[in-house]
């Protein structure tokens, strides 16, 4: 029994460090095909997760350094080196809040704007070439299953 039990443990350890491998490759593979996709634009993948964030719609007023963080799930010392690049590039602004006068909110500039418009064509063609083997329900469980491994990574 004892060694039915064992190797059982070995395969389950076996497939979390295959699942986690795969799993690495992927986000560097982002980083670097995803890079190649918008790259003639003049931005880099991370770049780009900051200004995919600040377009949306519930962001129009800006976000603060902190909620911004949050939800890229960055450190505020790792988003700031790449907000001094967008700013200096005229990309993004800091403005102070209407709500806190104390406090400033970074949001797309009207380049920053522009810019995230042309983006749109390149980041759509590299995604639908990356999930084309993925159905549509392919995808819905993929993002469930994302989902959870991600929560469950930031309860470690």
């Amino acid at each position: 029994m004892t060694d039915l039990r064992h190797e059982k443990n070995h395969a389950v350890h076996e497939i979390n460090n295959r699942l986690f491998f795969r799993f690495f490759q992927a986000a560097n593979t982002l980083h670097t095909k995803g890079t190649q996709a918008i790259e003639h634009l003049g931005v880099t993948t991370q770049q780009w997760s900051v200004l995919g964030a600040l377009s949306r719609p519930q962001a129009s007023d800006g976000m603060s350094i902190n909620d911004l963080s949050h939800f890229l799930l960055v450190s505020r010392q790792n988003l700031t080196g790449v907000l001094s690049r967008l700013e200096r590039d005229g990309l993004i602004e800091r403005v102070l809040s209407p709500d806190d006068r104390r406090l400033r909110k970074i949001r797309l500039s009207q380049n920053g704007n522009e810019l995230w418009h042309k983006l749109q064509e390149p980041i759509h063609d590299f995604y639908a070439q990356a999930l084309k083997d993925l159905s549509f329900d392919d995808r819905l469980a993929f993002i469930h299953y994302i989902t959870k491994l991600q929560a469950n990574m930031s309860k470690v």
